[in-house]
């Protein structure tokens, strides 16, 4: 199955369903269920920002699965309806300047986690 490696705390976000949209700088034709792993890198900033959610942050594991629906490029009507959504969450898609693609994300289920070394981009992983 597909695996995204994603940093926290926005791995947890999504699993814990305070996110729905992933960002990249490339754009994807895969559309379906993948599974969400949470890499070893850690944005301690962002952990601050979200204190008052008590999540925990594990690292270095697959923590939930999701369907990608859609692959969008952020414009400046995607960024108005993120700032409607949660401008707390999707503070860094609203902010920047370059190009940048959102991942739809439906279907978020959290799972048990699952210690795997991740990788970048889209990766197998085989049970």
């Amino acid at each position: 199955m597909k695996v995204l490696t994603i940093k926290q705390p926005w791995a947890s976000l999504i699993v814990n369903g305070y996110k729905e949209y992933e960002f990249r700088t490339w754009k994807t034709t895969f559309r379906g269920e993948f599974l969400i792993h949470a890499g070893l890198g850690v944005d301690k900033e962002a952990i601050k920002r979200f204190e008052y959610l008590n999540l925990d942050y594990p690292t270095g594991c697959i923590i939930g699965k999701c369907t990608l629906t859609d692959c969008l490029l952020v414009n400046n009507e995607l960024k108005e309806e993120l700032k409607n959504k949660d401008k707390l969450v999707y503070k860094g898609a609203i902010n920047k300047k370059e190009k940048e693609y959102s991942f739809k994300l439906e279907n978020i289920k959290k799972i048990n986690p699952i210690y795997v070394k991740g990788k970048l981009g889209f990766w197998e992983y085989k049970k």
